[in-house]
């Protein structure tokens, strides 16, 4: 049913384009839905595949995986998860200055869609190449996408949040189903019997998952194309200038030479340098927290929130590596007599945070000027992440016992996205709030930086997960909880020096 606009934007003037009005439907744009559904097979296909990635990789050759210690395939789990983020950033420059939103999205998709059918063949190298045009892929669409359902509403408009967090819901129902279909298709026993009924090699199951995810992106481009005729004009290419690929190229570059530093702290003799990913943000929030000038002193917030979003998700983006490890290998698979594959305990998140953002939001409106700032948001999101670690402190010494209740891990995810919707939410916003107005995009970048440098650390951390060791786990999530409420505990005296340092700014 199409409804007015109740917020119309101004007519245009002579020197300006018009904005592009659409049909309404339920208060909205009418392509807000065709984006919905397309994210949402998008990731199905992203989470879909994440589901399996460790598990995979840590598959001895002989079960048809690759065989890889625990520490080198949460390694490359951290570096893959790290480079989409990481691309996003040329991929949103390279929309701005050459091809637009629209080519953008349509082109990373299809690249998302040849890199999971490249993971349907079994070998090594169809995997790995598999992994980099997914990183490519998604680099284009990812930030482009949102920027397109920003698009649809003109400067002003009261429902563009509303629209936004309808977007957002379609990325958590994507992310709930892709890991019980895809883990369903890797994992179950009853498809894998399926498949030697019928001739297949079921140690390949794995490929089959990986398949469905490169059709759920494919479902996405259907979507896109067939019902997206309207989107055309949201986000076409710009008008080209003989200097529009400078700054396409010199952020690649600049993207590239930071993901060639992170390389390298992998190497032997040169994981001392990942210091430098902690103390270069402290060095730039105290350097810019101590200015005279107040728009240089928000900056020292801006890192203040950086450090915080970059150890959260350190520990929260665990879920593909060391938690999804302790559910294959230390929690229940059968769940009141049905089988229950680990990668189905990847829909947990999505569904505790489908069910508990609109809890949060209610909960924030009615506090109004009584609720948490935005620095103390992000210290009770660390705390309930501590929390969520501790848990597992007791369900890993009860693992040397044997496979420990899926409650265990239920509990853990359940307080991790607590901590996620005080947290994650107000970032962006916050960034966006105090950045210089001609930095928010450069700003926004570092948003990106903070979410890619997390997803790596939380490699490198999961590496120490160990060979299936029980008796070394409790330790292993122990050391983690504690650091973090440490660190918890520095961000909560430091509210007071960052609230001044944001200017006014809540």
């Amino acid at each position: 049913m199409s409804v007015a606009d109740p917020n119309p934007p101004p007519n245009p003037i002579e020197t300006e384009a018009p904005f592009p009005t659409h049909p309404q439907w339920l208060g909205h744009p009418r392509p807000l839905y065709t984006l919905f559904f397309a994210e949402l097979w998008e990731r199905f296909s992203y989470y879909g595949m994440r589901a399996l990635l460790t598990l995979f990789m840590t598959l001895p050759l002989a079960a048809g995986g690759l065989g890889y210690a625990d520490a080198r395939a949460s390694l490359v789990y951290g570096t893959y998860t790290m480079s989409v983020y990481m691309m996003s950033i040329p991929g949103g420059t390279i929309a701005d200055s050459l091809i637009g939103s629209h080519r953008a999205v349509l082109v990373g998709g299809i690249v998302i869609a040849c890199g999971h059918f490249c993971m349907a063949f079994p070998t090594e190298w169809t995997f790995f190449l598999g992994l980099l045009l997914v990183v490519l892929g998604t680099g284009l669409l990812k930030p482009n996408i949102s920027a397109m359902v920003g698009g649809l509403y003109a400067t002003g408009d009261v429902r563009r949040d509303a629209g936004f967090s309808i977007f957002y819901m379609g990325i958590n129902v994507g992310a709930f189903i892709a890991p019980l279909v895809t883990g369903f298709l890797a994992k179950h026993s009853w498809f894998k019997a399926w498949l030697e009924g019928h001739g297949f090699n079921p140690q390949h199951s794995w490929h089959w998952g990986f398949a469905a995810a490169g059709v759920g992106m494919v479902l996405g481009l259907i979507v896109f194309v067939g019902f997206g005729g309207a989107l055309k004009r949201v986000g076409p290419p710009p008008i080209r200038t003989p200097d529009s690929w400078k700054k396409p190229v010199l952020t690649l570059l600049g993207t590239l030479v930071l993901w060639g530093f992170a390389w390298l702290t992998d190497r032997p003799g040169f994981t001392w340098l990942r210091s430098f990913f902690l103390i270069g943000p402290i060095a730039l929030m105290l350097w810019f927290g101590f200015s005279k000038e107040v728009e240089t002193r928000r900056l020292g917030a801006v890192f203040f929130f950086f450090i915080g979003a970059f150890i959260f998700w350190a520990l929260f983006e665990q879920a593909g590596t060391s938690l999804n490890l302790f559910a294959d290998r230390f929690t229940a698979t059968h769940v009141l007599g049905f089988e229950f594959p680990s990668p189905w305990y990847q829909s947990a998140n999505p569904l505790f945070v489908i069910v508990l953002a609109p809890l949060f939001a209610i909960l924030w409106v009615k506090l109004g000027d009584r609720q948490p700032s935005s620095p103390m948001k992000f210290t009770i999101g660390l705390m309930l992440l501590a929390l969520a670690f501790a848990v597992m402190v007791p369900a890993a010494r009860l693992a040397m016992e044997g496979r420990v209740s899926p409650l265990w891990l239920l509990a853990l995810y359940f307080l991790q996205t607590c901590g996620e919707l005080c947290l994650s939410p107000v970032g962006l916003s916050t960034f966006t709030k105090l950045s210089p107005a001609k930095y928010v995009g450069a700003m926004l970048g570092v948003w990106f930086l903070a979410a890619a440098f997390g997803n790596k650390f939380a490699g490198v951390l999961a590496s120490a997960f160990g060979e299936g060791e029980a008796s070394s786990l409790d330790h292993f999530f122990g050391q983690q909880s504690i650091a973090v409420f440490a660190i918890a505990g520095v961000f909560f005296a430091l509210v007071p020096w960052v609230r001044r340092r944001m200017g006014g700014v809540r």
